[in-house]
C-alpha cells in the first residue's frame, strides 16, 4: 500500500442508471480525505494523453458502457503499464467500453448480466490482503447481483455463491491483479451512492482499494 497518496484522475460519464456524477463525487471526497488531489473530467480524451496521464498515481472509472478510441484505449493501457493504478466499481469499470479486449484484459473481468437483483451474501475469501484485512468473514448485500466473465489470472478477494438456471457457481465480487507495473482494484458492489450509505464496510473496502491500487 502506497505510503504516500498522490493524484487521482476520475473520468464520469456513460450511462446515468449507474450515477457516474454522484458516485464521482463521493469518491472524490474520499480520496480526498485520503490525501489524494483529485481532478476530475466529463470527457475521455485525456486518455489518449500519454503525458497528462503520467501525472497521476491513481486513474478511477466511472463510465458504464460507451467506447474508446483505439488512441484512448492505448494511452490507458500504458498508463496503468508504466505504474498508474486503476481501480473502480460494479458498472463504472467493470461494465465500460463493452467488447473492447484490451480494456477488458486489463481490468480483469467484464459484467455479462445481473438476473439476480436482490439480497445475497458476499464472503471474503481465504486470501491475506491489505484491502480486506478488516472486512467480516461474510456480510449480507442487497443489490445487483454481477454476473462476471473473469480473467483466471486475477487474485479473488471476495466472492458470491450465484444460483442461475439450476445452477450454482462460485462468482468473483472483489479482485486484485497487476498489469505491467500497475496495480488494478476492481469491486462489483457499488450500483448506487444509497449503498455506500447503507453499507459503510463497503465503502471502506473500495476506499482500501484506492489506496492499495495507487502507484
Amino acid at each position: 500500500m502506497s505510503s504516500l497518496p498522490g493524484k487521482a484522475l476520475i473520468f464520469q460519464g456513460g450511462w446515468a442508471g449507474h450515477e457516474p456524477f454522484q458516485i464521482a463525487s463521493l469518491f472524490s471526497d474520499d480520496l480526498r480525505a485520503l490525501g489524494f488531489q483529485v481532478e476530475i473530467v466529463d470527457a475521455l480524451g485525456i486518455l489518449a494523453d500519454v503525458a497528462a496521464l503520467s501525472v497521476f498515481d491513481l486513474i478511477v472509472p466511472c463510465w458504464t458502457m460507451g467506447s474508446l478510441s483505439t488512441e484512448e484505449t492505448n494511452g490507458l493501457v500504458e498508463a496503468v503499464q508504466s505504474g498508474c493504478g486503476l481501480a473502480g466499481v460494479h458498472g463504472g469499470m467493470g461494465d465500460a467500453f463493452r467488447g473492447n479486449i484490451d480494456y477488458e484484459w486489463m481490468t480483469g473481468g467484464h459484467f455479462v448480466g445481473h438476473p439476480h437483483v436482490g439480497e445475497y451474501t458476499v464472503r471474503r475469501t481465504v486470501v491475506e490482503h491489505t484491502v480486506t484485512a478488516e472486512m467480516p468473514e461474510t456480510f449480507a448485500y442487497c443489490s445487483e447481483q454481477y454476473y462476471l466473465m473473469t480473467d483466471p489470472g486475477i487474485t479473488v478477494l471476495a466472492d458470491t455463491v450465484y444460483t442461475h438456471e439450476e445452477r450454482r457457481v462460485t462468482m468473483p465480487v472483489v479482485w486484485v491483479k497487476y498489469w505491467g507495473e500497475g496495480r488494478v482494484f476492481y469491486s462489483a458492489l457499488g450500483h448506487a451512492v444509497s449503498e455506500f450509505e447503507d453499507y459503510p464496510a463497503m465503502r471502506e473496502l473500495v476506499r482500501r482499494g484506492f489506496q492499495w491500487a495507487a502507484r
